[in-house]
């Protein structure tokens, strides 16, 4: 419909209905520095084929992941993902299907997020697994509101100073305006102490926050770190690596509450940082807290095996002021790209993925501890991703290790300030011994000319 502008007495009805006098008042909260008081500076019209040329011309600035070895890490990993996830997300029923907020939602749609909660749970040794949600840091501040709603705690929430320091940022702007405190038990030498964990969590913990392998790629003594906060009753949240769990043991065996991770790793490209896709499973206890919703397997009125949307714990259109979350989405394009993605690999598939992350990320770090100026900066087991000390400027030998042609690894220290010449880096199964050799190089020949 057109845009109908309103009148000078629609906007001083308005005004007088929220007590303001004029509409500047509306921004009186927006320091006078950061307001546009001047025209906009707009070039003039483009012709469609010089717009094309344009864009074009801005698009191919863009650094593709591909275009050189990547040893990123921190979150997002460059994993092999295998032709046929692209073939079949892709098709049209897929690619365009809308997410499933209302029963109407088609039998298909509903199998393959039922399908996706299935494998998450076998894969986490959970329970149950809701319908996924927007990104791994997203899922452990859900996982904290589900404790807090759970139970009678509500003074604080530990986490571990190793947990994904965006993950913990995340979880202080949800609980901003909320009355439990966010208290960080810091790392030392890469891990979580135990004993330093275990004072911090008091009589109204409502839950302790951990990861696995922790940001640094460190193995933490993990169960040890559970059955401290469990016994001292405070629901347990571990944030793990999907991959991870082709080796190591599924969170269920060792007693956490609610399982979160951040799933790009299944299937999921890391497209310059999205989209991604926020995992999150739990104990049947914690079932009608879980954001999202749940699919579930049933019988029509013939008997034929069909699905259903069984819970919708957060729909405000259902539940209103009792939603356990405003989470609009589902992610369910990435959900099914992580679903083809385990399909396909199989259990045996995952191990020997994890296998080869671990065992070419073993030997890069006793490679690069080879190089002058570099030295590991912790001791203990890790997955696939490690620190490196570095005794040049960090961000000045990366930016030299990338016109070398490699993403080589990131600089800690805008999270870390400790580990200033910290550089975190990541392998996967898709990285080679020439292409680790010759990151060793690259390092060598940007610290000698730093």
């Amino acid at each position: 419909m057109a845009y109908i502008l309103n009148t000078d007495d629609d906007t001083r009805v308005m005004l007088g209905a929220i007590g303001l006098e004029s509409l500047d008042q509306l921004f009186d909260m927006v320091p006078a520095d950061f307001r546009l008081d001047r025209p906009l500076d707009v070039p003039p019209a483009m012709t469609e084929i010089e717009l094309t040329r344009h864009v074009g011309a801005l698009a191919s600035r863009n650094r593709s992941i591909d275009d050189r070895p990547c040893f990123l890490g921190g979150g997002a990993y460059d994993h092999f993902i295998p032709a046929a996830v692209d073939m079949l997300a892709s098709r049209g029923e897929y690619y365009t299907a809308y997410t499933p907020y209302q029963a109407e939602a088609s039998q298909g749609t509903l199998q393959a997020v039922f399908e996706y909660q299935t494998l998450i749970a076998q894969l986490t040794g959970m329970d149950v697994s809701n319908a996924s949600l927007y990104d791994g840091g997203s899922a452990v501040a859900e996982g904290i509101l589900m404790a807090l709603a759970s139970g009678d705690r509500h003074g604080r929430v530990v986490t571990s100073g190793a947990v994904h320091p965006e993950y913990r940022q995340v979880a202080e702007t949800f609980l901003a305006n909320l009355a439990p405190e966010l208290v960080t038990v810091p790392a030392k030498n890469g891990r979580t102490p135990v004993d330093d964990l275990i004072a911090a969590i008091t009589d109204d913990t409502a839950a302790v926050v951990l990861q696995q392998p922790n940001f640094f790629g460190q193995l933490e003594d993990v169960e040890a770190l559970v059955a401290a906060a469990k016994e001292r009753g405070a629901t347990t949240i571990v944030s793990v690596d999907p991959i991870g769990l082709g080796l190591l043991k599924r969170p269920g065996s060792y007693g956490a509450d609610i399982v979160t991770a951040e799933g790009q790793t299944l299937g999921n490209s890391m497209l310059y940082g999205g989209p991604v896709l926020g995992i999150l499973a739990c104990r049947e206890s914690y079932l009608r807290r879980i954001p999202g919703r749940l699919v579930g397997q049933t019988t029509d009125r013939q008997g034929r095996r069909c699905f259903v949307l069984t819970l919708q714990t957060r729909e405000q259109h259902i539940r209103r002021e009792k939603a356990t979350s405003n989470i609009c989405t589902n992610q369910g394009l990435m959900a099914l790209r992580a679903s083809i993605y385990l399909a396909l690999m199989g259990p045996h598939g995952l191990r020997d993925v994890a296998e080869q992350s671990a065992r070419k990320a073993h030997y890069a770090a006793e490679t690069l501890a080879a190089v002058p100026g570099l030295t590991p900066a912790f001791e203990g087991p890790f997955f696939k991703e490690f620190v490196v000390r570095c005794e040049k400027d960090p961000a000045r030998v990366l930016a030299e290790v990338g016109r070398r042609g490699f993403h080589g690894g990131i600089a800690l220290e805008r999270w870390y300030p400790e580990l200033a010449d910290g550089i975190l880096v990541a392998v996967t199964e898709k990285r080679t011994k020439a292409e680790i050799d010759a990151l060793a190089d690259a390092y060598r020949g940007a610290i000698a000319s730093a």
